[in-house]
């Protein structure tokens, strides 16, 4: 005698709300699925703000390099003011309008324009 206890158990009729169940439990899951991708896309920590995070990480490294370059010339130039006689000279007289023992100094100033006839 064949064993019709299998064949039995697949043409049982299943319970009516256990294909329900399932179709909400799937629904169910890929609404979680959905939410967890948006957020790990546009969250607080999501891909759009790593992105927004990395482009002014390079902004800020690049203004850090201007700064610090500006920074490198002006200690060049301090330390030229302070040990370069003829930096200290030439900021003298540009600045200052200093002239040396001996020299002279002409001021030639512009004619003003003449009426037009």
């Amino acid at each position: 005698m064949p064993d019709t206890t299998d064949q039995d158990d697949a043409r049982a009729p299943r319970p009516m709300g256990s294909s329900t169940a399932r179709r909400l439990l799937r629904y169910g899951l890929m609404a979680v699925t959905a939410v967890v991708v948006i957020d790990a896309v546009v969250g607080e920590k999501g891909l759009l703000a790593l992105m927004r995070a990395r482009q002014d990480y390079q902004v800020l490294e690049t203004s850090l390099r201007a700064v610090r370059s500006e920074n490198q010339r002006l200690r060049e130039q301090a330390r030229r003011y302070r040990e370069d006689p003829v930096t200290i000279e030439e900021l003298a007289r540009k600045d200052l309008g200093l002239i040396k023992p001996g020299e002279k100094l002409f001021i030639i100033r512009d004619l003003p324009p003449a009426p037009a006839r």
